[in-house]
């Protein structure tokens, strides 16, 4: 497969006919090293993990002119505005290579793959980062972006899973009342100070933005910690609900899925799963193929779900697919009780979920990931989990100084 620099001033595309004439960048992933299920993190402390890569398609009628721009973000994934923190040397990959695809897929022309660190980025510090794919000419356009976890570990965190009971009001659906605890346990090192410990977050498989959060600040019953008033500390949190294993579509059967309208759900539509037990999942990554299968197309797919009577809230589509955001724009068309909604898919594996919530403000709110899905102590799922610490370190940032990813399922 030939690759193609960015000096070219155009390639002629034959036999397809491409859309539009603006760029536009598809199933854009990060995740780390060269293991596409692995969760986006580097960790200098795990020599498998010391690398993350970026890959995504582009469907333009030109050689896409981009940048990838990396900065550094306080807890919250706000960039900082700080210019000792902004790496500035060694925040930019130029010149990126891109690879054309196969002249048989349709809904791209060009992928792109990459590894990072490498000799133009670099990442000093320890938290939260994003990338942003902007005009190689105008970094004010962006065409894409995501997150992803630098990790120095410092501390050593010794998690325990177990399993609860529902603490609190008793819920209408027994099955609901499934919880668990995970207690975070720390001993700080005589180098670190124990006013500066901030609080443990947990990111459950790819749920970035619906974290659970223990910190010193906002307690209560259920998000609380404990202290020896030296440097050992336990945060807990409790009655979290371990849900269900994802759905999963899988579009890579060439004559099951030979046409771009195709259906999610092979033979029939979906029904509500909260009494049934899902097959084991990805933990909420996605699977598609080398980029130079010549069948890996861009193909319409159609969600079917009829939910129960009961359910008078919105339902929307959720998945790999979107970063696990539940948007306004997945929200499900009711079609005589039963919902459906079409976007378009690379061919391969996606995970995905049905929840309810409500527009509010044109931000989904109200999120039950549990009534439509069922929620069972078997269910396996990655629980990241990362000590904060506010460094005073070049004008002060959220720092992570121990992480570690546990598995629940078979406690």
């Amino acid at each position: 497969m030939k690759k193609y620099f960015f000096i070219l001033p155009f390639i002629l595309i034959p036999m397809i006919a491409l859309a539009s004439s603006d760029p536009e960048v598809k199933s854009l992933r990060v995740y780390s090293a060269v293991d596409q299920l692995e969760f986006p993190v580097i960790d200098f402390s795990d020599q498998s993990k010391k690398s993350i890569t970026i890959e995504f398609d582009v469907q333009s009628s030109y050689m896409p002119y981009y940048n990838i721009i990396f900065k550094f973000c306080d807890s919250d994934w706000n960039p900082y505005d700080n210019p000792f923190l902004s790496n500035r040397m060694y925040s930019t990959e130029t010149n990126l290579w891109f690879d054309e695809l196969p002249v048989t897929v349709r809904g791209a022309r060009y992928h792109y793959s990459g590894t990072f660190p490498n000799n133009n980025v670099t990442f000093p510090f320890s938290g939260k980062w994003k990338f942003f794919i902007v005009d190689s000419q105008n970094k004010n356009k962006i065409y894409g972006s995501g997150k992803f976890f630098v990790v120095y570990p410092d501390v050593k965190l010794n998690i325990k899973v177990t399993r609860e009971s529902l603490q609190g009001d008793l819920d209408e659906i027994a099955a609901s009342g499934r919880t668990l605890m995970i207690r975070t346990n720390v001993e700080l090192p005589d180098s670190l100070f124990s006013a500066n410990l901030k609080k443990v977050e947990i990111v459950v498989n790819r749920k970035f933005s619906y974290p659970i959060v223990i910190d010193r600040v906002n307690l209560n019953q259920e998000r609380f910690y404990e202290w020896d008033a030296g440097s050992k500390f336990s945060f807990v949190a409790r009655n979290i609900r371990p849900g269900n294993e994802y759905r999963t579509t899988d579009l890579r059967d060439e004559g099951k899925y030979n046409a771009p309208p195709v259906y999610a759900h092979f033979g029939g539509i979906e029904l509500s799963n909260l009494y049934t037990k899902g097959r084991r999942d990805f933990n909420g990554a996605s699977l598609l193929p080398d980029f130079r299968n010549p069948h890996s197309d861009y193909l319409n797919v159609t969600f079917r779900m009829r939910p129960p009577d009961q359910i008078k809230s919105s339902i929307f589509l959720v998945g790999s697919f979107c970063g696990w955001n539940v948007l306004p724009e997945y929200e499900m068309f009711d079609d005589n009780g039963l919902m459906n909604l079409t976007i378009e898919l690379k061919r391969g594996v996606h995970e995905y979920q049905y929840v309810t919530g409500q527009i509010i403000n044109g931000k989904v709110e109200n999120i039950d990931w549990e009534i439509l899905e069922g929620n069972f102590y078997e269910t396996e799922n990655e629980y990241n989990v990362f000590l904060y610490y506010s460094s005073v370190e070049k004008g002060g940032y959220d720092k992570i100084i121990g992480y570690k990813k546990i598995k629940s399922g078979a406690l």
